[in-house]
């Protein structure tokens, strides 16, 4: 687990208003017993787990697509081919929202803003040199151009909901 104590804080925060902004019908699907805390949260999304990613046409159409999803200091990061189309709704749009789901058993929804960590034009990210030396150990030192080919992302929620039936179970697979 990466995340300090502030982040788990600042997660728990979010995961706890997002629910009591929510409609009545879907806190009666996710509510105290079918949810995880901040901390179990953040141990059981580790290494890579896939998004389906929402973003939005110059039309204003849905589009979604899938992304490779890092949940690292509380916070999804991805990324792509800087000339997918996914990149340039998101440097037009930068409003999205992401699910990861694995079955019945985990289904997380996020709502929020993307950040660029690596701009082709301009100052990276203040902490993309940690994260840089993260994806490379995840992927291989080799696997893309790291400076040309792919921009990641850093999605700031403004709403994260986490569906667990069996929070008990999931977390205990996760410790082992």
């Amino acid at each position: 687990m990466r995340e300090t104590r502030e982040e788990l804080k600042e997660l728990q925060t979010l995961l706890d208003g997002s629910l009591s902004r929510s409609t009545a019908h879907l806190r009666s699907i996710i509510n105290t017993e079918r949810t995880l805390t901040a901390e179990q949260l953040c141990r059981v999304l580790t290494g890579m787990c896939t998004l389906a990613l929402s973003t939005v046409t110059a039309k204003g159409e849905p589009r979604i697509s899938g992304v490779d999803g890092h949940f690292l200091h509380g916070k999804w990061h991805f990324g792509t081919a800087r000339e997918a189309a996914k990149a340039r709704h998101l440097a037009a749009r930068p409003a999205v929202s992401a699910a990861h789901m694995r079955g019945e058993d985990l289904g997380v929804f996020t709502h929020g803003t993307v950040e660029i960590l690596n701009p082709r034009e301009g100052e990276p990210a203040p902490d993309w040199p940690d994260l840089l030396a993260y994806f490379k150990g995840f992927y291989g030192g080799d696997a893309f151009d790291w400076d040309d080919e792919i921009v990641y992302y850093r999605l700031h929620p403004h709403w994260m909901a986490a569906y667990a039936p069996d929070a008990a179970k999931l977390t205990e697979t996760a410790g082992s």
